[in-house]
C-alpha cells in the first residue's frame, strides 16, 4: 500500500479512504503480480507496463476505470446496482462492493492485455 498510502491521506474524507483503501488492499491481495502507482491522480494496477484498472474518488462515490472491459460486464455492473459511463462504474460509498465483478473485470483485462505493449489499449 505505500505507493496508495500518501494518495489516501490527501484524501478529505478519511471515511472513504478507509473505504477505498479496503479495495486497493483487496486487489493487492489477490493479484500480487500486478504493480502500482497513481497517475492522472489515481491509483491504478498495471501489468507488464499496461493499465489494467485504476480507482478515483468523488463526493458520494468512488470510480472503477477498466477500459474495454466495462463493456462485456455492463449488465452484471447494472446488477450490482451501480451506474457506469464509458470507461469506467461507480461504487457509492454506501453499497457494498462486488468484489467478484471486480475480479472478472481484472481478470478480463489481464487476459486480454497479455500481448498488449502500450498502457493504453489503441
Amino acid at each position: 500500500m505505500n505507493n496508495f498510502d500518501e494518495y489516501l491521506l490527501k484524501l478529505d474524507n478519511q471515511d472513504h479512504a478507509q473505504q477505498l483503501a479496503k479495495v486497493l488492499e483487496w486487489v493487492l491481495e489477490k493479484y500480487p503480480q500486478l504493480e502500482t502507482r497513481v497517475a492522472w491522480k489515481q491509483p491504478m494496477f498495471t501489468d507488464h507496463e499496461t493499465f489494467i484498472i485504476g480507482f478515483s474518488v468523488a463526493k458520494n462515490h468512488f470510480s472503477v476505470a477498466t477500459e474495454k472491459a466495462i463493456d462485456s460486464f455492463r449488465d452484471e455492473i447494472k446488477v450490482s446496482g451501480y451506474e457506469s459511463g464509458i470507461k469506467l462504474f461507480k461504487i457509492p460509498f454506501d453499497t457494498e462492493v462486488n468484489y467478484d465483478l471486480l475480479a472478472k473485470m481484472i481478470d478480463w483485462n489481464i487476459e486480454n492485455k497479455k500481448d498488449i505493449t502500450t498502457f493504453w489499449w489503441k
